[in-house]
This record gives structure tokens, sequence and C-alpha cells, in this order.
């Protein structure tokens, strides 16, 4: 008998996942997808067996034309496919508003029409990142009230978060551990039979809070991390040394691996999840150790900070040169948020562009943004061009927000002769220092000091 699926969501997540699970034997996928101005193209893009996404996703384009070709995989915005499916892939959005409280309205919605349709015996697994006791009091409430249904005996609830990453979509699904949550062993079985089908490590098993905890800890860990970086990036400046080389030194021990600072943290994930974690504690515990809950908070401070900083180090240059931020050309270099991808969700690039133009909104300031992945739909702050010598002509100041591998080929010696005034904002280590200097540029970096060593 072939396996029926329905992944709710196209979008990072929801796409690679549905693909690699319509290229099982005996698996058919069926996408549903909310038709809508911003995204609802995707439908029939990838109907026509095409990659949504620009940026460079080993294997991606090839696996989507093979599982459309063999009938394998379709897009929909209908629920009807949610009836007769065996398993059901919760794959949407759970951004979090300025309060940094859960916007859950996909969630709901989604929880809702599959209530509304699902069969008896039907498995349900969310991947998507919540705050942890959200799949036990909200997504279940929601699927038992509706149909006067019970978890474990009348269908079946998973959390089993996601991993992935632009740029290695398929990779990070197929080679990396799955950890899954289910309310009851035949549960964890069924979707322990599902990604056993497409996941190359160990499929792990525990409880569903535990694992939701798990999520959100994972990259609160890392964006701890980052911010810690960012501090010493910031402290290294005072000190008039370069972090990086400091980094490398410290790396050298194999039991050390420091992160890299940079222009800020971008993505869906880590500027959401440490708050989806402090809203769950919030929410669904007694709090007994609120007072002690502070490097979270604070470590998305300091990367939220980092923008800003960018916008220092433009100032600086231009009050050092006796000059005003009046009149000038600001070109930013790079939209997306990560190195070779189109992701543009929650980019450092954006909040530049909006202090910016808030900061100088009446001094006659012309932006414009290259980037050679991401399309004028998903950017709309400023002129937006693929054509780096478009973008640079003539500009003032040269802010390097993302780290495109084109962008360490550029011939300085060619820039220098088409740009008005030589500046250089590096939030992302892409150059050397003196190397940029020799060239006539002048040249502040995240994470390095201006001056020259003593």
């Amino acid at each position: 008998m072939p396996t029926k699926i329905v992944v709710i969501g196209m979008g990072y997540v929801g796409i690679p996942m549905a693909v690699l699970l319509a290229d099982v034997d005996d698996f058919y996928v069926t996408g549903i997808q909310r038709r809508s101005e911003r995204s609802g193209w995707k439908i029939d893009w990838l109907n026509q067996g095409k990659n949504p996404y620009e940026g460079v996703e080993p294997g991606l384009d090839k696996l989507i034309e093979k599982v459309v070709r063999n009938e394998k995989f379709k897009v929909t915005s209908k629920y009807d496919a949610v009836k007769d499916a065996d398993y059901i892939l919760i794959d949407v959005q759970t951004p979090v508003d300025d309060e940094k409280v859960p916007r859950y309205a996909s969630l709901l919605d989604v929880s809702e029409k599959i209530a509304k349709h699902m069969k008896k015996g039907v498995t349900i697994i969310l991947e998507s990142t919540v705050a942890p006791g959200t799949t036990d009091n909200v997504v279940q409430s929601i699927l038992e009230k509706k149909r006067g249904l019970k978890r474990g005996e009348d269908f079946y609830l998973v959390f089993s978060f996601e991993r992935v990453m632009p740029g290695k979509l398929i990779e990070y699904i197929t080679d990396f551990p799955r950890v899954i949550g289910g309310g009851c062993q035949e549960a964890n079985e069924k979707a322990k039979f599902l990604y056993g089908k497409v996941v190359k490590k160990e499929l792990q098993v525990t409880d569903t809070l535990t694992a939701e905890l798990t999520k959100c800890i994972e990259n609160a860990y890392r964006d701890v991390n980052i911010a810690f970086a960012n501090e010493m990036a910031l402290l290294s400046e005072d000190f008039n040394r370069n972090i990086f080389e400091i980094i490398n030194l410290i790396n050298q021990r194999h039991d050390r691996m420091m992160h890299y600072p940079g222009s800020g943290v971008g993505g869906h994930c880590l500027t959401k999840d440490p708050w989806l974690l402090l809203y769950g504690f919030n929410k669904y515990t007694e709090k007994l150790n609120e007072s002690k809950i502070k490097i979270i908070p604070d470590s998305r401070k300091i990367n939220d900070y980092m923008p800003y900083h960018m916008i220092k180090l433009m100032e600086n240059v231009f009050r050092d040169s006796h000059r005003l931020v009046d009149n000038i050309k600001v070109v930013l270099l790079g939209v997306s948020y990560k190195a070779n991808t189109d992701d543009t969700r929650n980019t450092p690039t954006e909040n530049i562009v909006r202090v910016l133009k808030s900061r100088y909104h009446s001094h006659n300031i012309d932006y414009i943004a290259h980037d050679p992945y991401v399309n004028e739909r998903d950017y709309k702050l400023t002129k937006l061009t693929s054509d780096f010598n478009e973008a640079v002509a003539n500009a003032d100041v040269l802010m390097f927000t993302t780290n495109h591998s084109e962008y360490y080929n550029i011939n300085l010696d060619d820039l220098k002769k088409i740009v008005k005034t030589p500046i250089i904002i590096d939030g992302r280590n892409i150059f050397d220092k003196k190397t940029v200097e020799s060239k006539g540029f002048i040249y502040r970096k995240v994470g390095e000091g201006s001056k020259k060593p003593v």
C-alpha cells in the first residue's frame, strides 16, 4: 500500500523534506501552500518541477524535477489531501512579534484545518519550532477538541524539529541526527518509520517537551556564542586589535571553536527561538528561577545591536574626515542574511537601512543594494541590482553586510576607479586591512581597530 503524506508549508523546511520523502518508493507527497501575493507563485513553480530558491542548494533542483516528473509530488492550496493522509507534516513559520510573543496565526489555522479533515490513525508531525509546551497545550488541544478525538488512540502527534540551513537544506535533513518527541511508543515508531527512509543518522527518541526544549536551547546556545564573539569584537576594536586574528589563535586548540562576529544575526531561527524558549518558560512553568534568566535576553540585545554598530563605524569615518553624512550614495553589499543564499528573513541589512533612513531622513542619501541571489519581490527597502558595477558606481560608502563568495574576488584597483569616495565598512571580515588601505581605501571592520597598532 502506498503511503500518503501531506506537507503543509512550502518554505525552506517543507520543500526539501517533501521532495526527499517523495523520492522514497511507495511514498506520495502533496505539498500545501497558501496562495498569496507574496508566496502563492511557488505552487505553479514547484508543479513545473522548478526550484523556487535562487541560492546555491546542492541537489535540490534535480530532486524537485525528478519527483514531479515521476508524479510523486504535487503542490496545491487546498486541504483535500489531508483526509486521506497517513502522515501530515506541519512546516509553517512561527515568528515572534515586537513584544517577543509567538505569532501562531499560521499554526493555529493549520491545526484547525487538519482537525477538520484528518482521518483516524493519522500521524501528525510538527516540525516548526515552537515555544516549549506548545505541542501539548496548543496543537493537541485543537486537534482533540475539534473532532472529539484522543491523542495516542485516534491519532498520533509528534514534535520533531528541523535543523535546516539555507545552502545546505538537503544535507542538514539527511546527515544530521533526528530528534523525535512523540506522546507514546506508537507515535514514536510511526515517526521513526517515516524519517528512517530519508535520515542517515541516528533517530533519537524522547518526550515531546524535551524535544521542544532541545530545539530552542540548541539555537539559543548558538545565539549566545555569537553574542560573545560580537562583544569580544567590540572590545578588540577598543584595544585596537583584530578579533579575527585572536579567534584563529584561540581555535588552534582542538577543543576550542569560538564563533565569528559580524554585522548582525539574521534568519528565521536565531532571531526568534531564544524568545520562544523564554515565552514557554514564562507561560508553562512556575518561574522559580526567573531572576536568573539573563544570558539569553542580553545576548539577543548584543546581536541586535551589531547593525547599529555598522552605522557607527560609518559615522566615525565621516567624523574623522570632518564630513557630514549628506549628499552621499550608500551601497549595501549583500541583502540575504547568509552567504550564497536568497534568504532575506531578518537580514541585518534591513535594520541598517531602516536606521539610516530614520536618522538621516533629510540628508539626501541615495541607497542601492546589491545581491547576486535575492529577487526584488523579497526586498523592497531600496533599489536592488545584481549588477555589481551598477551598484558601486559613484559610491561614497560600501557596506559589506553579507559574505557572498563573489565579494572575495573583487579587484580593488578597478573598484577604486569607479567609486566616488573610497570608504569600505566590512561587516563580514571579507578584506585584509593592510591590503585595502594600500589601495587607497578608508577601511573599517567589525572587530578590528582603525588605528595602526603601536
